[in-house]
């Protein structure tokens, strides 16, 4: 099967969330509501980074409510409104990458060099988030895979009860999808753990690769699920 503009995506998404966690004292860079159950450990246990999870949520919505009122400023515009959303997620990736490798490794979370450098990434996740939602509603979420997993084993729930063949091959088509979008995330974060424990901070150099990739990707990769 080849690789889509979504796949990468969800690489990249599994990638940053797992790098941001590790290096940034459990801060979740993407799936920013799971930062309300670390919140609470942090407060529990006194460990360092509450700061930085109560303001990922609203660094991530001002994000995506600054990029919607954008978009709707620049609709008439020729260029690719998807591309120069993706663009400038790599943008943002690059800032990141710089701003942990200058000034990382972090030993509190709540300082500021830390909390700069989180909410860095943190936006440009939420910028990822927009692209997806805004023009590729019709693909698997590529930075939480909650939702797709339930998906899947209800698919296979539905396959394994028996259907008529001709949805039946319209649901194995979007299982195979929905699959791969798992897999490429899970990929990521394998990748990151692996990458952080060799390298620290230097991790951060391979999500604006991968993003830089997403923007060069055609948008005819972006196959839409069967329904």
């Amino acid at each position: 099967m080849r690789i889509s503009l979504p796949d990468v995506l969800s690489a990249n998404a599994g990638y940053v969330d797992t790098a941001g966690f590790l290096a940034l004292n459990g801060l979740f860079t993407s799936h920013v509501t799971g930062n309300f159950v670390t919140l609470g450990s942090s407060l529990v246990l006194g460990t360092s980074g509450a700061l930085a999870k109560v303001l990922a949520l609203p660094v991530f919505c001002l994000t995506v409510f600054l990029l919607r009122l954008l978009g709707q400023r620049h609709k008439g515009a020729g260029h690719s409104a998807l591309r120069a959303l993706l663009t400038l997620q790599f943008t943002l990736l690059v800032a990141g990458a710089a701003l942990a490798i200058w000034l990382g490794p972090f030993a509190s979370a709540d300082q500021l060099p830390a909390i700069v450098t989180g909410m860095t990434l943190v936006a440009a996740m939420a910028t990822q988030n927009a692209a997806h939602r805004l023009h590729l509603p019709g693909t698997p979420p590529s930075t939480v895979m909650t939702l797709t997993t339930t998906q899947i084993m209800l698919d296979v729930g539905e396959l394994v009860h028996g259907m008529p063949s001709e949805p039946a091959a319209a649901i194995r088509g979007r299982l195979k999808r929905l699959t791969l979008s798992v897999v490429m995330f899970a990929l990521g974060c394998a990748l990151a753990a692996l990458v952080y424990a060799r390298l620290g901070m230097w991790c951060f150099l391979l999500p604006p690769v991968l993003g830089l990739t997403a923007a060069r990707l055609p948008e005819s990769l972006a196959p839409e699920l069967p329904r």
